[in-house]
């Protein structure tokens, strides 16, 4: 029996392309680019499984076709936004996810970003590199103090739940939370957490709040002009979710006339294109899509993904389907 053809739309760690080389037909992205949307209308046509990542925008006109040969688009990584699930749905196609693989380092990552925003790391690192530093004194990147201060949690899922026991486990942070749906009272014990009934009770209420909910046209700009004017003029927003969760011509306004302390991000809306208006504000920590950069997180997402592919072309329903 023939080996399942599978496209990998971009590189993955050798441990996990070797695997996949074993129990599949495979085609590796040599290039590690992102796939134009003609290029994936023909993988559709041709490859039994795609594996996507947060690249790869999958919607028309990729899915124009009448008989796709692909059954299962198996993400590489938790969110799955960048995918249209009702096109997908009707070619009968399944979607899978790696939840749960990295929400650890992403959550490690959240709490630097909200370090380095709060003492000022990236404009000390800056000074340091263009040799302006000219030594100690008191008023010197003054920034703000992290241990006791209140962190709101907006989308209390398994990465919100890791970065709450980081911040109220080991800087004492008192948590709020804010979330679709009603949160477990056993599952709020574990962080002394308390759940607010909305977003803009939650946010005048906290010194930093980070973003841990899902992206897609739902959420898209849920961090608006008017919620950032409801922020503390000393306080700071810190984003690991996805980018379009923020109005970025907001965001930079509210930096520019100091109306927020500051902010720090993972994500960004259109990236790898940045808005510049962004890149001009020192009061802005940026990384680029760093949250699951560990070889231990990225190894896992790669294995959870050919779980999955096993399950499918097993016949078993795959653990992680999301359609």
């Amino acid at each position: 029996m023939a080996k399942p053809r599978v496209l990998v739309t971009r590189r993955w760690p050798a441990a996990v392309e070797a695997r996949l080389s074993q129990i599949f037909d495979v085609q590796l992205n040599l290039a590690d680019k992102p796939l134009a949307p003609d290029d994936f209308l023909a993988a559709m046509r041709e490859y039994d499984a795609i594996l996507p990542t947060v690249t790869d925008r999958i919607g028309a006109p990729a899915l124009e076709l009448h008989r796709p040969q692909t059954r299962i688009l198996a993400n590489y990584g938790v969110g799955y936004s960048h995918i249209d699930l009702n096109r997908v749905s009707r070619h009968g196609i399944v979607v899978t996810n790696t939840p749960d693989v990295l929400s650890e380092c992403t959550a490690d990552l959240a709490m630097t970003l909200l370090l380095m925003v709060a003492r000022r790391a990236g404009e000390g690192e800056r000074e340091l590199r263009a040799g302006q530093w000219t030594g100690w004194r008191p008023t010197h990147l003054v920034g703000t103090k992290v241990s006791g201060k209140t962190l709101g949690i907006v989308g209390y899922g398994r990465i919100g739940q890791e970065m709450a026991r980081r911040a109220h486990h080991g800087f004492g942070m008192t948590i709020l939370v804010y979330n679709r749906s009603p949160v477990a009272p056993e599952v709020l014990a574990q962080c002394n957490a308390v759940q607010v009934d909305s977003l803009d009770e939650l946010m005048p209420r906290c010194d930093f709040i980070s973003l841990h909910c899902p992206g897609g046209a739902s959420n898209r700009h849920l961090i608006n002009a008017h919620r950032l004017n409801l922020m503390r003029p000393d306080a700071f927003l810190i984003n690991t979710a996805r980018g379009e969760v923020i109005d970025e011509t907001a965001l930079s306004h509210a930096l520019w006339f100091d109306s927020i302390g500051g902010a720090a991000l993972d994500v960004f809306d259109g990236e790898p294109n940045i808005n510049p208006q962004l890149r001009d504000s020192d009061r802005l920590v940026m990384l680029p899509h760093l949250g699951s950069a560990t070889r231990e997180a990225r190894e896992a997402m790669g294995f959870r993904v050919i779980q999955n592919l096993e399950d499918f072309f097993a016949g078993r329903e795959p653990r992680d389907r999301v359609n």
